[in-house]
């Protein structure tokens, strides 16, 4: 970054994109440690998870909306809309005296969350050129990353120290200062024409994510009570969504940008998006519950394994931005990180139990590099195609589909674990599930024999669910393949005036 204009347009909008993203993902994950805390100061532990929970359909359902939103009335004026509700919602999750209180208030943080990721993203593709997008989605892969795995780090420090209110609290001046930062961006006049927001469409899509997510984060608690539950959701999900499709067909100005999904850039790149998603998630899932169940490690000690997992995601997606700016290639990188993905984790399904502890963090961090290949990749190409009129929605059409990806990849992953450990011995499975709900002290009263049975049927378990994880980059490494746009360009389509010909300060 030797030229000097791009060095002042870096300094003047990634700070200002980077906080408010920070924020959304930083608030994904710092509340796991502190439920603990929370159920014991208000009590109702069967509703504890609705903290949790509430978030994520929340901000699943805000995204699309952010987007037309955006689109239609300017994204750094929404983005203020959105910090404003995301600091008085944080105000009323700290002052929440129950836990339904404290479940509605972060339902409204969720949506405002879900618009910081989105408009942050957009936001990018609205002020800067289409080749150095590259380079900072890499930068924003890295804040995303970070924030997630610095999250359960500060919510158990901040919980400990202060209380588990401080961990909504710490969101007000942080939330200040990124409202400060986004008013320093440069104003972009909206290039859509008369507006007028899909109430109809934004209902049916509500009734078809509510059950959707409430049905995924079921099935991932391996219950057979819960199942009839489940089913019945993902039927009313699955009806609903058909009369959304339908709907946004023929309406005007429909909530999702169908006519923009119809094409194969797009499409393929969101399914690629999905397919990172689930990837991500459930190898972080599911890994930490493997090491202490199959390798006996400490929870302390997990954490130090995993950190290379968690921590180097971030300079895939780096290089992959990098990499885009200086040359131009985009779907390249994913083409060819993606089926090299695929074979870590197939190497470690089937040589994970051969491998010492000292080796495994070798293979978690060459891992972790290829699961960032595909996260500066999404955001750019899909900003490229969409164009200025349509980047909003572009953007969220990526966030949702990350989002909604790693909800399914996780209740896919976990089906097919419980699954394998029913078919080999049901009171096992019943085990496991035992396990994951109380921890490593479900396994305290069995025999030496019995447990080395046990660990050893949870092993093969393992084996089949990473061989299911493997599936996710395969698929997204095809849709890499096959992608159409194989280079960003710098020089906009006659419908694209460039970014600095869309600005006016």
């Amino acid at each position: 970054m030797n030229d000097p204009s791009q060095k002042r347009l870096f300094l003047r909008v990634f700070p200002s994109v980077m906080l408010p993203m920070f924020l959304a993902a930083l608030d994904n994950t710092i509340v796991s440690t502190a439920l603990p805390a929370i159920a014991g100061q208000l009590g109702e532990v069967e509703r504890v998870s609705w903290v949790v929970v509430s978030y994520l359909v929340a901000g699943t359902i805000a995204a699309p909306v952010y987007g037309r939103l955006g689109d239609a009335l300017g994204r750094k004026r929404v983005m203020v809309m959105a910090l404003g509700l995301f600091v008085l919602a944080s105000i009323g999750c700290a002052l929440a005296p129950s836990i339904v209180a404290l479940a509605a208030a972060r339902v409204l943080q969720g949506f405002g969350g879900g618009g910081l990721m989105t408009l942050s993203n957009a936001l990018v593709g609205e002020v800067v050129p289409p080749r150095e997008r590259g380079r900072y989605q890499g930068y924003t892969a890295t804040i995303f990353v970070s924030a997630s795995s610095f999250g359960p780090v500060a919510g158990g420090w901040l919980t400990q120290s202060l209380g588990w209110q401080s961990i909504f609290w710490i969101n007000v001046p942080l939330g200040l200062l990124a409202l400060a930062l986004t008013l320093r961006l440069p104003t972009v006049k909206p290039v859509t024409g008369r507006f007028r927001f899909d109430y109809l469409g934004l209902g049916l899509f509500t009734f078809t994510i509510v059950p959707l997510l409430l049905a995924l984060e079921a099935a991932q608690k391996f219950r057979i009570e819960s199942m009839p539950g489940v089913a019945a959701a993902l039927c009313l999900a699955g009806v609903s969504g058909f009369l959304l499709l339908r709907q946004q067909t023929k309406a005007p100005l429909p909530l999702l940008p169908i006519g923009l999904l119809r094409q194969e850039a797009i499409w393929r790149t969101t399914i690629l998006a999905c397919c990172s998603g689930a990837t991500v998630v459930s190898l972080f899932t599911f890994i930490p519950i493997y090491l202490e169940v199959v390798r006996s490690t400490s929870p302390t000690e997990t954490g130090l394994r995993m950190l290379p997992l968690t921590a180097c995601i971030a300079v895939g997606g780096t290089l992959s931005g990098q990499i885009i700016t200086r040359t131009g290639r985009a779907a390249i990188i994913p083409s060819i990180g993606q089926p090299i993905l695929a074979a870590l984790v197939l190497i470690f399904a089937f040589l994970g139990p051969y491998l010492s502890l000292g080796q495994l963090p070798f293979l978690f961090f060459a891992t972790s590099i290829a699961c960032g290949t595909a996260m500066a990749v999404v955001q750019t190409t899909v900003q490229m195609v969409a164009g200025p009129r349509m980047l909003g929605a572009a953007a969220a059409s990526i966030q949702f589909s990350r989002s909604v990806g790693s909800a399914m990849g996780a209740a896919l992953v976990g089906a097919v674990l419980f699954a394998t450990l029913a078919a080999t011995d049901p009171e096992t499975a019943k085990l496991f599930a035992r396990l994951v709900e109380t921890g490593p002290e479900a396994l305290a009263s069995l025999s030496p024999s019995r447990l080395a049975e046990v660990q050893d049927q949870i092993a093969t378990a393992f084996r089949a669910a990473f061989i299911a994880i493997a599936g996710f980059p395969l698929l997204g490494a095809w849709m890499a393949w096959t992608m159409p746009v194989r280079r960003i360009d710098n020089t906009p389509r006659p419908d694209q005036p460039a970014a600095s010909a869309q600005t006016a300060d």
